[in-house]
């Protein structure tokens, strides 16, 4: 077996781990299932890319995110490394000729989205895969209590009857106590090894502000800290006003949310990564696998759902170390929002089977079509228009019959157009002779594409265009009547969600929902909703402290630099005054625990910063401790 640290070094050019990183790759290569809980930006994926490298056979990878998924196998490649990856949207030509190069070639890395176990290609397929090591990212999504429950991620756990000894590793950057004992339940792990990297972020300066107009906030902000920054909004068309106010001070702002076309999307993108962009005011379809360590502010103009996605998002500042900021913006209109949000995100039965007839009805699947095989071009703008159907009703529904297992609808992704020389090449030097018009387009494929007779390549019409001196259409007419004739297998890009039906269609009135998991799910996104509201309101507690509490992380000490830290360093005391109020707190709540709201109530008379100040105190000091939802009793 190869050493660790070569390893590293020759692929990735470092020479010295991150933290946890080592301690997780060793516990991986000795065959022990383990649960690592690492931060954004904290360096997941070489905790089993490097094991993987040292290990003989293959690393299944499955990961919901098709996008990050695409990334890291091209970034594997460029390293010389063999990955190969199965997602929502290719054909079922493809998928069988991704699997016969996975058994048949020294293969390393194989990425699968999640409802991929479920279909029989790749039951029939998996015997044959030297698997050694299984990893499992966003391992959170195996927990029905977590903030991103999908149903496929159950099927993990039955690989272990087909490889039984193969051990898993389960990623997630952010899950709750309750969540990390779900994800090693559902996993059936045994005897786990569990890594958890403290949930502090010690350069980060956390903030949360009540504004009148969040526009002229965010432009203070951005004048008055340098640097780059990410501002995220909920809405698309809220993205573009944000950036063209930006622009008009002068400041270099652009766009960004998944409505956008692929090339699009990848220049913005290029243009923030590279400082020709300063700000990109963006949905959170923008940030997953982007490693910008020089961010300086993260602005929240609408508060996030809960307190997982908001940790994730705002962690993409600081990654450096240097000193940088998180700030979350709100208004009265944030709070009534959030108090309505769990009628919208869990919409009726009713509601859920109309929306699964109009699905049914908008792709035209007639009773009793196949699941698990087809995926479907699903335009989402295009199917509300339709139907009269509104984004959360539509958007809910959906979610709700992935969650029981009825259909799949994945993120929009970008596939690149692919071709495959169907024909042996004496029958294609004929079709030269027959077809001079089509000779120049078939010799620069074969002058362009190595391989190309032996599997599907990825290939640029308009670069095929600017070779043959023609226009980026006629190429693809050729293309497309090349197909048609059998002589090459085409597939054109496609830039749409993909939806899946994972059952076989049925009567709208038939589709059941577990309404008792249901509305548990529903309480759960209820409590998570609290936090958020907690936190956003919070005008004492460290904001650090908050966060790893939530996250089980009890031991992170205050911060000192977030919004409430700073308002009680400028608070002065005096001995008298904090003897005074010390002996008040101990006395309130000597016979009963007490929500901070209620104590500082009965802590009249002693203004709210001088009382943080002395609990911050006692919970240093080990004298009183605070729970997650803000609930305070003498140790």
């Amino acid at each position: 077996m190869q050493d660790i640290k070569s390893i590293l070094k020759k692929y990735w050019g470092f020479d010295v781990f991150r933290p946890l990183q080592e301690e997780v790759i060793n516990a991986v290569i000795d065959g022990k299932d383990t649960l690592a809980l690492m931060p954004t930006g904290g360096g997941k994926s070489l905790c089993y890319q490097v094991p993987a490298m040292a290990k003989d056979g293959m690393c299944l990878v499955i990961s919901p995110l098709i996008a990050l998924m695409k990334d890291q196998v091209e970034s594997l490649r460029r390293k010389n490394i063999t990955a190969l990856s199965i997602f929502s949207g290719m054909s079922r030509k493809e998928v069988i000729n991704t699997f016969k190069v996975a058994t048949e070639s020294n293969c390393k890395f194989l990425y699968v989205s999640p409802e991929r176990l479920e279909t029989s290609l790749f039951k029939e397929y998996l015997p044959g895969l030297d698997i050694t090591l299984i990893a499992v990212d966003e391992a959170h999504c195996i927990s029905q209590w977590g903030y991103d429950f999908r149903p496929p991620y159950l099927r993990i756990a039955k690989l272990r009857e087909e490889l039984p000894d193969v051990p898993i590793l389960a990623l997630t950057a952010s899950a709750t106590p309750v969540v990390q004992k779900d994800i090693c339940q559902n996993l059936e792990f045994s005897n786990p090894e569990i890594f958890r990297q403290s949930f502090e972020r010690s350069n980060l300066s956390y903030s949360s502000f009540k504004v009148d107009s969040k526009v002229n906030k965010i432009l203070e902000i951005i004048k008055k800290v340098p640097g780059s920054s990410i501002v995220y909004c909920k809405s698309r068309k809220r993205t573009k006003e944000i950036s063209d106010l930006l622009r008009l001070q002068n400041i270099s702002a652009d766009f960004y949310h998944a409505g956008l076309a692929q090339e699009e999307r990848s220049k913005k993108q290029e243009d923030w990564i590279n400082n020709k962009t300063r700000v990109i005011v963006c949905t959170n379809a923008f940030g997953m696998g982007i490693d910008k360590p020089d961010v300086r502010t993260v602005v929240h103009a609408d508060v996030p759902d809960c307190l997982e996605n908001y940790y994730q998002e705002a962690g993409r500042a600081g990654r450096d170390g240097k000193t940088s900021y998180a700030v979350l913006l709100y208004d009265e209109r944030d709070l009534r929002e959030l108090d309505e949000m769990a009628s919208l995100r869990f919409p009726s039965i009713e509601d859920i089977r109309n929306v699964y007839q109009s699905v049914a009805n908008y792709l035209q699947l007639p009773i009793g079509t196949a699941g698990e095989s087809q995926y479907y071009d699903f335009d989402i703008t295009d199917f509300l228009k339709k139907f009269n159907l509104t984004s959360h009703t539509a958007l809910y529904s959906i979610k709700a019959l992935e969650q029981e297992g009825w259909l799949a609808l994945n993120e929009q992704v970008f596939l690149p157009s692919f071709i495959m020389f169907t024909t042996n090449r004496e029958h294609l030097a004929n079709i030269e002779k027959d077809q001079p018009q089509q000779d120049l387009l078939i010799k620069t494929l074969l002058r362009s594409y190595g391989g190309i007779f032996d599997q599907p390549s990825s290939i640029s019409e308009k670069m095929i265009a600017g070779l043959i001196k023609k226009d980026s259409e006629e190429v693809q007419q050729q293309l497309l009547q090349l197909h048609h004739a059998g002589i090459i297998d085409y597939q054109p890009q496609k830039d749409k969600p993909q939806l899946v039906l994972l059952r076989n269609r049925m009567k709208a009135e038939e589709i059941t929902i577990d309404m008792v998991a249901y509305n548990k799910r529903k309480e759960q996104f209820q409590q998570r909703m609290k936090q958020m509201i907690t936190y956003v309101k919070e005008e004492g507690e460290c904001r650090s402290r908050i966060i790893g509490k939530y996250f089980g992380d009890s031991k992170i000490k205050t911060c000192g630099i977030c919004d409430n830290c700073l308002k009680q360093k400028a608070t002065t005391l005096s001995k008298e005054e904090f003897e005074t109020i010390h002996h008040r707190i101990l006395n309130t709540i000597k016979y009963e625990s007490l929500h901070t709201k209620d104590l500082l109530q009965k802590l009249n008379g002693i203004k709210k910063e001088k009382a943080w100040k002395v609990i911050e105190f006692l919970q240093a000091e080990n004298k009183i401790e605070m729970d997650a939802g803000g609930w305070v009793k003498l140790k």
